[in-house]
């Protein structure tokens, strides 16, 4: 494996320390390729090099090694803590990877003489109390509910509450004891906020000690109404108790990790008790999973005789990288067994002691197994959606005669034109690879220079500003191949971007005219005919009857309204008609707001505006009024008007 790679990137791996530390690997593009921990860099480093690993996927990695970096550390628990951090931040080809997820919602009680319980998602402070995090929008919506149900603390927003002269409706159905109008003092609501942060914090029977003490104070004094709001706040709690099954017991605060790997693919299901209340799930899906797993059964060394199930490893990594940026609770509930290791440097992190819990029992073993079902149930769907996706691309890649080398790398682009009568003319490109569209690698085009409404000059434009540049790549490659090259294509050599390559198929919305708009582009920059479709509207424009047209002179197919592959060829024509609308509308908007500065117009100056405004009620009067009634304006002159007037039309 070493005659591949240069001499000065041996010379460093031979000179790396025997201490502990992180590795990057980078190819010739620079991207990174791997990321790892080693507790004796050298020995792990140079083993990747020494040994010959074949066409395995470890063997096919270490082949695009150009460039490798180190960091040295001064404990195993830092090199941990380092990878992963590195993990989320790099994004490498080869390692297992959890997508960032949008952050955690909270619970908050805001700040304030009668503070308000409110939704909040963002990072948080030390002015307000948060409680969280949960696992979804909707399980802080629930909780918000059920306090206002049983201490009936306000949600308004401050500037509403301030301007409140009469209660309002939450009053009336006995969720808020409204404080806006003085109907409960700062001392009582403060007693009731307090009780709702122990409630939270999974401190119910000393709630319901305390209500029963008020209880009990307000009887002696004769005060029976507020005696019987405070035992109908006892009830209520006690019914939440039942209803929800919370366990009073040592257990406030656990995250519950279920792992479930097939078919190459991955779910770890995240269950969050907080305030011993079970708030729900989220299952999380990692990509890189097999060729990362195959690289670790690669890394055989005297540190690892064993192998880790890859379980084990999709759990391991779900750990370091998840509790980077959020909290963790004092216990995790685990499908799996993880290094001592891990669970000290998580704890190290947090400044807490964290406790992993692997083959649990009573409640933790009924939350485990709830969590486990949840991850099955997860990965069966996704898989069930991917075969389903595959399918579809397979029998569209059928229905258009296409045999592409690799179904999961077939790619599709298409066009559409968008314009309200020549107005803001844009066009769109999206793009469909990998079994469903990418939205990252959607394109728009303003397009400028054509008769206003000629939809065939603007997808001549189109046509031609994305692909010549690429057609004159491919003809100088084509022209002068790099010699030497083992694998052929190259495909590891610098050029391209996976954007910069041509797609398998060039899908245009519109018939006949379109495509033959396309044929003579693509005639001109030397590629071939056999890529581009057209999609013709069938008989009434109706969706389902749409036909295919090619450029290369077949005759048109019509595949049927229940076609697996014609209800792909629409959702890709639709997302590329919604893109384009989208583009359109917002760029019309720029430009008749920016038209509808009456400062930027020559000649008119603070006084004219102002006298235009006055007259007509608005900028959008102005624009609505004839030249005649422009130049009826005090200083406005017959030719000035015809300008205003233009400029806002």
């Amino acid at each position: 494996m070493s005659d591949v790679h240069s001499d000065q990137l041996l010379s460093e791996v031979a000179a790396l320390p025997q201490l502990p530390g992180v590795y990057r690997y980078f190819d010739a593009a620079g991207a990174v390729l791997y990321v790892g921990k080693a507790r004796n860099l050298k020995k792990r480093v140079a083993n990747y090099f020494q040994k010959s690993h074949g066409g395995t996927r470890i063997g096919h990695m270490i082949s695009k090694i150009v460039r490798m970096e180190t960091t040295v550390v001064r404990s195993e628990a830092e090199a941990l803590l380092l990878e992963n951090n590195l993990i989320k931040t790099l994004k490498p080809r080869y390692n297992i990877l959890f997508r960032d997820d949008k952050s955690y919602p909270y619970l908050k009680i805001a700040a304030h003489t009668f503070p308000r319980l409110a939704y909040y998602r963002g990072a948080t402070d030390r002015k307000h109390r948060f409680f969280g995090p949960y696992p979804s929008a909707w399980a802080v919506k629930e909780s918000i509910q059920l306090l206002q149900k049983v201490f009936k603390l306000r949600t308004c927003e401050d500037t509403v509450y301030a301007n409140r002269t009469r209660p309002c409706l939450l009053y009336q159905i006995k969720r808020c004891s409204a404080p806006c109008v003085g109907h409960i003092g700062p001392e009582a609501y403060a007693q009731d906020v307090a009780s709702a942060e122990a409630f939270l914090m999974g401190d119910t029977q000393l709630v319901l000690s305390k209500l029963e003490q008020r209880m009990t104070t307000h009887a002696e004094k004769l005060e029976f109404e507020q005696a019987a709001e405070l035992r109908n706040q006892m009830s209520a709690i006690s019914r939440v108790l039942h209803q929800q099954s919370i366990e009073i017991a040592s257990d406030k605060d656990v995250d519950i990790l279920a792992v479930k790997v097939q078919g190459g693919k991955a779910c770890v299901n995240l269950a969050m008790v907080r305030g011993g209340r079970h708030l729900g799930d989220r299952a999380y899906f990692p990509v890189h999973v097999e060729d990362a797993a195959q690289i670790h059964l690669g890394e055989l060394d005297d540190e690892s005789a064993a192998s880790e199930p890859i379980e084990v490893q999709v759990l391991e990594a779900f750990i370091a990288q998840h509790y980077i940026d959020v909290p963790v609770p004092a216990t995790l509930v685990l499908s799996q067994s993880v290094s001592r290791e891990l669970v000290e440097a998580i704890s190290q992190q947090a400044g807490v002691r964290v406790t992993a819990v692997f083959q649990p029992r009573e409640q933790r073993r009924h939350w485990l197994e709830m969590a486990q079902t949840n991850a099955d149930l997860q990965l069966a769907r996704l898989l069930a959606e991917e075969g389903s996706q595959q399918a579809r691309t397979r029998a569209m890649a059928d229905a258009l005669e296409l045999a592409p080398d690799d179904l999961d790398s077939f790619r599709v682009e298409c066009f559409d034109i968008s314009h309200t009568a020549g107005e803001a003319t844009q066009a769109s490109c999206v793009v469909f690879e990998h079994h469903a569209m990418q939205n990252r690698e959607y394109r728009r085009y303003n397009i400028e220079g054509i008769t206003p409404g000629d939809d065939y000059a603007a997808m001549r434009q189109v046509l031609h500003r994305r692909y010549a540049k690429l057609a004159e790549a491919m003809a100088a490659e084509t022209d002068a191949p790099t010699p030497g090259d083992a694998d052929g294509a190259g495909s590891d050599a610098p050029p391209a971007t996976r954007a910069a390559r041509m797609p398998d198929l060039v899908l245009v919305d519109g018939g006949k005219g379109q495509v033959s708009m396309a044929r003579e582009v693509f005639s001109e920059l030397g590629l071939p005919l056999s890529l581009i479709v057209g999609v013709e509207k069938g008989e009434g424009r109706k969706v389902g009857l749409e036909e295919l047209v090619f450029a290369d002179g077949r005759e048109k197919v019509y595949l049927g309204k229940d076609s697996a592959a014609l209800m792909l060829v629409a959702q890709i024509r639709d997302e590329a008609h919604r893109f384009a609308i989208t583009g359109m509308r917002a760029k019309r908007a720029k430009v008749r707001v920016g038209g509808s500065q009456l400062e930027d117009i020559p000649g008119i100056g603070p006084k004219r505006r102002a006298r235009l405004l006055q007259r007509f009620g608005g900028i959008r009067g102005v624009a609505a009024a004839s030249v005649e009634d422009i130049a009826s304006v005090e200083g406005i002159a017959s030719d000035l008007a015809e300008e205003i007037y233009r400029a806002l039309h």
